[in-house]
């Protein structure tokens, strides 16, 4: 298949059009499904559009060259675009954070193989003619997309380590990883990967290139380790960010106009998701890349809560609370994902709303662990789009709301947001706390994600049900009926 170059870039338009629509779709649940739609056959026509453009440039080659050169590339698309499918169909609700970063890791790398690509051989992918020089400006771009490539790379793997939990090596854990002189050392590396890619661009030493490379990934690492607790979801959303320009550095150098506006619509908007965030949590971007939120903070509270008394019910008792409500609002966290209890809980909220009680959810910008995360999974319940509510839209009404049922939630709840001297003082949250019963489900007194203990569960308005949500809801569901 060959293409004129016209036909590529009005097909390339094409794709970019159908990338901007879904974005447009994704910005709501109700027309998800549709940005979906178009995200899919924008990239199916990107993707074959690509590949009838090789077959064009390649058409001076001999035949059996170019039939290997087509092969590889088909294969490629074959085995990552298969394992895409298998890994989208099977991850689960609660993995959904690490498949993001592990997507944002793979896009990085990628950045950085093209461009070593670039260097070792430019004419191959028309940058310079054989023997001659790649230009300056086209040297900035590689070791841009490079750099922040290779950043991109080694700190989604760090991100996907923090987001599992499940490895014992002490970068991948949860907590803050500070040490003396951190800051410096990661001022000191990036000037020295700033300075390594000027040379390179000047010179197009391939040492220089190489050893930026070596110190871009170093740093990528060092950036994410002092970053734990609540910040996460905005370092997933950070990298999102960061993938996304290296995509469009790289798509610069290689001419490739699809890159550019595909790469810049990633990086942009995952920018500007990443400021949405750290003003959901009174966090500047700088404070959040410095990191150690919480860390101080989650030591002290472990002692604090096994000291002080909580009012605890069972199932049958929350329930019976449940039942003679009015209103009830619902405020779902991770522990709901990690229970899988979604679909119990549309069940619960049929039966009560059946009794006549008002059943709305709320919905805090950074619940979970990454922007969106209790959206998508009331969506896979079918809870009815207008039950669901943002935080600004739901505050005023906790203090006219009979019950609120928290359902492994932790620091979006947490008052101490409005005591001076917190360290999430200032933080927006869901006023739970202004409603007259509040009902928490948790499997222990353990802090949240902040490292932080919770005023809320000791208040005299607080009933504490210990269990698994999945167990505790389908119980509320019996005793309701």
């Amino acid at each position: 298949m060959t293409l004129s170059m016209n036909t590529v870039a009005l097909l390339y338009l094409v794709a970019s059009v159908c990338f901007i629509q879904a974005l447009k779709g994704l910005s709501h649940p109700k027309t998800s499904m549709r940005g979906n739609l178009f995200g899919m056959v924008g990239m199916g026509i990107a993707a074959l559009t690509t590949l009838g453009l090789i077959g064009t440039m390649a058409q001076g080659m001999a035949e059996a060259n170019l039939s290997k050169g087509l092969g590889l590339v088909l294969a490629g698309l074959v085995v990552g675009g298969g394992l895409g499918a298998l890994m989208a169909k099977r991850v689960e609700m609660t993995k959904m954070p690490e498949l993001v970063a592990f997507m944002h890791s793979m896009i990085g790398l990628s950045a950085v193989f093209i461009a070593v690509a670039a260097v070792a051989e430019p004419h191959a992918l028309n940058i310079a003619a054989k023997g001659a020089p790649i230009p300056v400006g086209n040297r900035l771009e590689l070791f841009l997309g490079a750099a922040i490539g290779a950043i991109t790379f080694s700190g989604s793997v760090i991100a996907f380590g923090k987001l599992s939990g499940k490895y014992k090596f002490r970068l991948f854990q949860g907590a803050p990883v500070t040490f003396s002189g951190q800051h410096l050392l990661n001022l000191l590396l990036g000037l020295a990967t700033i300075g390594l890619g000027l040379i390179f661009m000047f010179t197009q030493s391939w040492e220089a290139f190489l050893a930026m490379l070596a110190l871009a990934f170093v740093l990528g690492v060092l950036i994410i380790i002092p970053i734990g607790g609540a910040d996460m979801p905005v370092v997933v959303s950070m990298l999102n960010s960061y993938s996304g320009w290296a995509a469009a550095g790289i798509g610069f150098s290689l001419g490739n106009s699809m890159l550019i506006i595909a790469g810049s619509l990633v990086g942009s908007s995952g920018a500007i998701l990443s400021y949405i965030m750290c003003k959901a949590m009174n966090r500047s971007f700088v404070s959040v890349i410095l990191g150690g939120f919480g860390a101080e903070a989650g030591t002290a509270a472990a002692g604090s809560a096994e000291a002080r008394p909580v009012k605890s019910g069972s199932p049958d008792d929350a329930a019976f609370v449940l039942s003679h409500a009015d209103s009830v609002i619902i405020v779902p966290g991770y522990g709901l994902a990690v229970a899988r209890a979604q679909h119990a809980v549309m069940e619960l909220a049929e039966k009560l709303t059946a009794k006549g009680v008002s059943v709305k959810y709320a919905i805090h910008p950074v619940a979970g662990r990454m922007p969106g995360h209790m959206n998508v999974l009331l969506a896979e319940a079918e809870v009815p789009y207008e039950q669901v509510f943002e935080m600004e839209d739901i505050n005023p009404e906790f203090g006219q709301t009979d019950v609120v049922l928290i359902l492994g939630a932790n620091d979006v709840v947490n008052p101490a947001a409005r005591t001076p001297g917190s360290p999430i003082f200032g933080m927006p949250i869901l006023e739970a706390y202004k409603a007259g019963t509040v009902i928490v489900n948790k499997r222990s007194m353990a802090s949240g994600y902040a490292g932080l203990d919770n005023d809320l569960f000791y208040m005299d308005k607080t009933m504490m049900v210990f269990g698994d949500a999945k167990k505790v809801v389908e119980e509320l569901v019996r005793a309701v009926e």
